[in-house]
């Protein structure tokens, strides 16, 4: 691989195995910028001292944190404002991993029908020190037409979602969180979910419920093994797959009305997230 910055336009050049005879161009577009490691998007993380109060619930399955996460809810950042790198971007997993799944047995190189010429990376946003979402364009040709294959893509790697089931005295509730949903414009009822980045980390911290990982049962891999064994919600322009899961726990009734309503996210990152604890009965109602 080659990198190249002219006044102009920053470029970079990619052999892969799968067309060797034609390098992908890849492309920074306005706004993304090439700048080292020295001094790009760094993070200074403040933790609160004080411990995080865990309350037993069932020694088996669940323990409640009664503190709403307070070390991780008091966790703040500074970011530079300097652009992303376009040298991270390029070297960012999310990206790696998308030139890796062109080249699978599956993917759009795979029978050498179609060719990548030229990818151009449109923005970048930060979580912290890492690359969190990744926009860019891929020009794709079916070699047989010569006609553009759509490939406008929104990068942010694969995710978890959780059906947690709580028993108490002789009746199941379902734990349900309700958030902001920016880009859909409305206040959205849906399964606690996260990143696939921190042992399903994200769960925990949108309910405030630290789940035995070993009591999961992962749904998705009852799926076709052609899926990959992960659901793809919106294929047609983002590579999220999601894999969902089933928890099931038993509880006291006390710690069904702590949950209900209870506040969680991190503040401090603009997550204003409330717990709903429903009848199981009533969710397909």
């Amino acid at each position: 691989m080659a990198s190249e910055s002219t006044s102009s336009q920053l470029t970079h050049t990619i052999t892969l195995p799968s067309q060797l005879g034609q390098p992908v161009t890849v492309v920074a577009a306005a706004g993304v910028s090439d700048s080292d490691f020295r001094h790009v998007l760094t993070s200074h993380y403040v933790f609160s001292s004080s411990p995080v109060k865990r309350e037993s619930c069932s020694a088996k399955y669940i323990r409640l944190n009664m503190q709403n996460n307070s070390a991780k809810a008091q966790a703040s950042y500074e970011n530079l404002t300097e652009p992303p790198s376009f040298t991270i971007a390029i070297e960012c997993t999310l990206f790696k991993q998308w030139l890796k799944n062109i080249q699978t047995e599956t993917g759009l190189l795979s029978n050498g029908a179609m060719s990548v010429r030229q990818v151009i990376i449109q923005g970048v946003d930060m979580f912290g020190n890492r690359v969190g979402f990744l926009k860019f364009k891929a020009d794709v040709i079916d070699k047989e037409t010569g006609s553009k294959v759509p490939g406008i893509v929104f990068a942010r790697g694969p995710a978890v979602a959780v059906l947690i089931l709580l028993e108490s005295d002789g009746e199941t509730y379902a734990v349900l969180t309700e958030q902001v949903r920016v880009p859909v414009g409305k206040l959205i009822l849906e399964l606690p979910a996260g990143m696939l980045d921190d042992d399903k980390g994200d769960v925990e911290e949108e309910t405030g419920l630290h789940l035995n990982l070993d009591d999961l049962v992962d749904l998705t891999a009852f799926l076709d093994p052609s899926t990959g064994c992960r659901v793809l919600p919106s294929p047609g322009g983002c590579d999220e797959e999601i894999g969902l899961f089933l928890y099931r726990g038993s509880v006291d009734k006390e710690i069904i009305k702590q949950l209900q309503g209870r506040q969680t996210g991190l503040r401090d990152h603009g997550e204003m997230i409330r717990v709903h604890v429903v009848p199981y009965k009533t969710c397909g109602g």
